[in-house]
């Protein structure tokens, strides 16, 4: 069990993970690059001089056939003039004025920019020639109340190449999910703060994760664009579908406000002050290195719907708020997953030689993308343990600070405050072998990264950093991963040197204040 339920357990009631805000794109591949394109407008027969008309013509057949079910359920179309009206809140807004129970809420159209196809005339090569550029269209926003899925919107751009996108909620879905299985909740706005049965409700998120997502997807999309293959009747066309940002929440239900209230001040205090750089990396499983080029960013918004602090890489994030009351929300943001990796096959290699490979935002990478939030989600609460922990430094390093035995051998204490076990126990806890373990050869080049000068130097080094790693084996700092030749942290390493490189980096001032 997580280290922070465990400590907590008689104030939780119980700990629900999965989606919160989903983001697809879909894509029409074939219309993506330019010459692909015009290789489309040889299929159809049109020329450079028709260009202009042609398109205009597919766009007003494409507005057309997109508004015709809410011209014949009388449903509201409306124009958003600005990019300060929240277009959501207006759904909502019409929902509750007008309501339905399922089926098409309103259509809300907007002028925002895209990427599109434009004719320009090259000079050098005196023709006409394609070039994609940033442009203004007119995209069209339509809000459901799905059987399945509850509240969605999905958006398309009526210019070519008509590019989608998708937003769901996960919470929106398991509602609907535990309505049908005669499940008894209660709601308050996306999250709940009740569960009858929340080992089924579990059960009924983690099913979302094997759903058939091109096809779901695919339902949507004939609704947005019924005119599709009316379109590319001559040359057709399908839809390759990107996660395009993710929020995978786990929400720790507590039994009631005042308990949340009463730990919440010191979890911000500590997320804040006690959270470094390499911490929030570690969180997504990554590493700071010379490298790396970005902004590691820690942050405070007191909000009217609670107090949230954020942690961003890049364009990932990490964040902790107080929800509804009662609620516990730790979130991670996928909107970069590239710098995380998923081991797959490598591209034309078949399906045999398997790597770590970059996490791709296609659909086919859903379930490893949902087990890196979740489990980044588990790190951030595991931290969160030690805000509320009132075992002392002394008595969490007291039996590493003795020798032990290790296949009946005599191993030696550790000695945490000696420059060469701190390094040690700092170089096993880096970011980057969160998810994947760490080898030898990992902690040697990190412990000394300068080439060795023979092979004989290279042997010499690895037997030293063999040794190394059997001390912390023997002090179960670190377990070694099953049929591999890697390791991992275990809980008690973690919390083991967690406690010890903070206190060797806190100042006497800070130490003292502590104590």
């Amino acid at each position: 069990m997580n280290g922070f339920l465990e400590r907590h357990s008689d104030k939780i009631t119980g700990m629900l993970s999965g989606f919160d805000r989903i983001v697809f794109r879909g894509y029409l591949k074939y219309l993506a690059y330019t010459a692909g394109f015009e290789a489309f407008l040889v299929c159809q027969g049109v020329l450079f001089k028709e260009f202009s008309k042609y398109v205009q013509t597919t766009t007003e057949r494409l507005k057309e056939a997109s508004l015709q079910s809410a011209n014949e359920l009388q449903r509201p179309i409306r124009y958003i003039n600005s990019p300060q009206i929240s277009k959501e809140e207006e759904a909502r807004r019409i929902l509750a004025k007008d309501p339905v129970e399922n089926g098409l809420i309103c259509v809300l159209s907007s002028v925002e920019p895209c990427m599109a196809y434009e004719l320009h005339r090259s000079r050098r090569l005196k023709r006409l020639v394609l070039k994609r550029t940033m442009r203004k269209c007119l995209h069209l926003y339509h809000y459901y109340l799905d059987s399945r899925l509850g509240f969605l919107s999905a958006r398309i751009q009526t210019w070519f190449p008509f590019n989608l996108q998708i937003c769901l909620n996960g919470r929106e879905w398991l509602s609907r999910q535990m309505d049908r299985a005669g499940l008894d909740y209660r709601r308050r706005d996306n999250c709940f703060t009740w569960i009858k049965d929340i080992g089924k409700a579990q059960r009924l998120m983690s099913r979302q994760l094997s759903s058939a997502w091109s096809p779901l997807l695919n339902r949507i999309a004939r609704h947005l664009n019924p005119a599709h293959n009316e379109i590319f009747r001559r040359n057709r066309q399908s839809y390759y579908w990107c996660l395009h940002q993710s929020e995978w929440a786990t929400d720790v239900m507590f039994k009631s406000s005042s308990v949340l209230a009463g730990i919440y001040p010191a979890l911000t205090r500590h997320a804040i002050t006690n959270l470094s750089s390499p911490d929030v990396m570690r969180f997504l499983g990554q590493k700071v290195h010379h490298a790396f080029k970005g902004e590691i960013i820690s942050d405070f918004k007191d909000r009217p719907e609670g107090i949230r602090v954020k942690h961003r890489v890049k364009g990932n994030s990490v964040k902790m708020y107080d929800k509804q009351g009662s609620i516990l929300r730790i979130e991670t943001t996928l909107n970069s997953p590239k710098d995380l990796k998923v081991y797959r096959p490598k591209k034309g290699k078949g399906d045999e030689e398997l790597a770590w490979q970059p996490l791709r935002k296609g659909v086919a990478d859903i379930q490893r993308r949902a087990k890196l939030s979740q489990d980044s989600n588990e790190r951030y609460l595991d931290s969160l343990a030690t805000a509320s922990n009132s075992i002392t430094v002394a008595v969490l390093v007291k039996d590493i600070c003795r020798h032990t035995h290790w296949s009946g051998k005599r191993v030696r204490a550790l000695q945490p405050w000696s420059e060469k076990d701190a390094s040690l126990l700092s170089a096993v806890s880096q970011g980057q072998f969160v998810v994947t373990g760490f080898r030898n050869r990992d902690i040697t080049q990190v412990l000394t990264p300068s080439c060795p000068r023979s092979p004989r130097e290279r042997r010499r080094r690895s037997g030293a950093t063999t040794r190394l790693l059997r001390i912390l084996r023997a002090h179960r700092i670190i377990k070694r991963i099953p049929k591999t030749h890697r390791y991992q942290v275990t809980k008690r390493g973690r919390l083991i040197s967690t406690a010890i490189l903070a206190a060797r980096s806190a100042s006497v001032a800070r130490l003292s204040e502590a104590a």
